[in-house]
């Protein structure tokens, strides 16, 4: 085990070298200069996104498809993710980790116009829709697209399933004391529930789960942040000066650089928010709407509320604390962060992040479900939903530096197929939006 561990952890280092950088974070840069700063859409993207009436053809609300994404993107990589970068290289990590989220808005934008226009009506009357049919449609590549979708299967099974089981099991047990099986064997049975319902029942749950998580997750970051306030203004000294030099101001901890720190942060700020993976617009073209470019807006709100806020309020707390200089890792080290709230902190991390990662595992059935119908039809969604539930009690028991080391390289593979369709089309992008954002073509979008 020790042996695949060390193999993976040099094949992901190797993925995540300088070409990737250049490649994920130039594109969120060449689509926010080429979308004339599509960001500061935003108030009006987070107005529309509350938007819960019938609105276009599409199978769930555009409300019930973002808080579904959001239920697919808020998860471990806004808890553990974050934890490990920072463990990893210091609070440098963090940075990069907003950064990514805030020029990777325009890239989510992109991506679910895309999605949108290019989505088929399937036989039995669902939509359906993400990067390969993109590349199929639009760019005429149908074995980009069956490459894109063979990754994804894999990487649901990996990110969306045995990293969000393997985390909770942890951290019931390091609180609780539950060992692993047992938690695993509930979080299967609760979501082999949920999820044989299909999109409808998925995106019915989430619409109820979601907005309570994250404010509760947030709240509880706050109220910690409120109890160590005089640390602040050091902590945001420290996040600042590790960016650029990859290590910390206190206590001797030592990082690998600027290079590293951009390379953690940059690889979990595409876990945490997925903006450039692909997956999110796979939902976005389930949408009921107008046209391309309101669920386009209303899905690149989905990277602001995870990176921006949420992503960005863990790293704070992480770094505030200097729990970090001690040498934890992951789940460990958030624990011990918000232990800073006392008898009740513990009990609101493990709750949070149990919610966190039950919605994870829904929203990501769905990815791999349509990636799965994409590369063998119909007849493949129920097999692959229940090798989905064997695959929770799998990660529960899994090692997490395995996992994520893993999740690092199926992740930077499914973004490449997808970053090359983004940059091949952006022109179309370009196109939609002048006629329905910049030309003020949309029903309560004004020029």
């Amino acid at each position: 085990m020790q042996t695949l561990e060390m193999l993976f952890q040099k094949w992901s280092d190797a993925l995540w070298g300088p070409p990737m950088i250049v490649l994920l974070l130039g594109t969120h840069i060449f689509l926010t200069i080429r979308l004339r700063f599509i960001q500061r859409y935003i108030g009006k993207a987070i107005k529309l996104s509350f938007s819960r009436t019938r609105e276009g053809e599409g199978d769930v609300s555009p409300f019930g498809a973002l808080t579904t994404a959001l239920a697919a993107t808020i998860g471990t990589g806004n808890i553990v993710g974050v934890a490990t970068a920072v463990a990893a290289v210091g609070p440098g990590a963090v940075f990069w980790v907003w950064l990514t989220g805030i020029f990777g808005i325009a890239t989510k934008y992109a991506e679910a116009v895309l999605s949108v226009k290019y989505r088929i009506t399937t036989k039995n009357g669902f939509m359906a829709g993400g990067p390969m049919y993109v590349l199929e449609r639009g760019m005429k590549q149908r074995w980009l697209g069956v490459i894109f979708a063979a990754l994804m299967c894999v990487t649901a099974l990996v990110i969306g399933d045995m990293v969000q089981a393997n985390s909770i099991s942890t951290m019931v047990y390091e609180t609780f004391h539950v060992p692993v099986w047992i938690t695993g064997l509930v979080i299967m049975i609760l979501t082999a529930v949920v999820i044989l319902g299909g999109i409808k029942s998925i995106a019915a749950w989430c619409e109820k789960l979601v907005p309570v998580m994250a404010v509760g997750y947030v709240g509880g970051c706050a109220a910690i942040l409120l109890i160590n306030a005089g640390e602040l203004p050091g902590t945001l000294r420290l996040i600042w000066s590790g960016a650029w030099n990859g290590h910390a101001a206190v206590g001797g901890f030592l990082g690998a650089g600027m290079r590293e720190a951009m390379r953690y942060g940059i690889a979990r700020g595409l876990f945490s928010n997925e903006s450039g993976l692909g997956s999110a617009p796979i939902l976005a073209a389930a949408a009921q709407t107008k046209n391309p470019i309101r669920q386009a807006l209303i899905s690149s709100t989905g990277t602001f509320w995870d990176t921006v806020v949420v992503c960005a309020m863990t790293g704070l707390v992480l770094v505030n604390s200097g729990e970090w200089i001690n040498g934890l890792h992951g789940a460990a080290l958030t624990k011990a962060a918000f232990a800073d709230i006392p008898v009740i902190g513990p009990a609101i991390l493990t709750f949070g992040l149990l919610t966190f990662v039950f919605s994870t595992l829904l929203g990501w059935s769905y990815y791999g479900e349509k990636a799965s119908e994409y590369l063998f039809g119909v007849r493949a969604v129920k097999p692959y939903r229940w090798i989905w539930v064997a695959c929770v009690m799998l990660g529960s028991m899994a090692t997490i530096r395995m996992v994520w080391s893993f999740a690092d390289i199926t992740n930077g593979l499914m973004a490449i197929p997808n970053l090359i369709s983004l940059l091949a089309l952006s022109g179309v992008i370009v196109k939609e939006t002048r006629t329905y954002l910049w030309n003020g073509n949309i029903e309560g979008i004004g020029k």
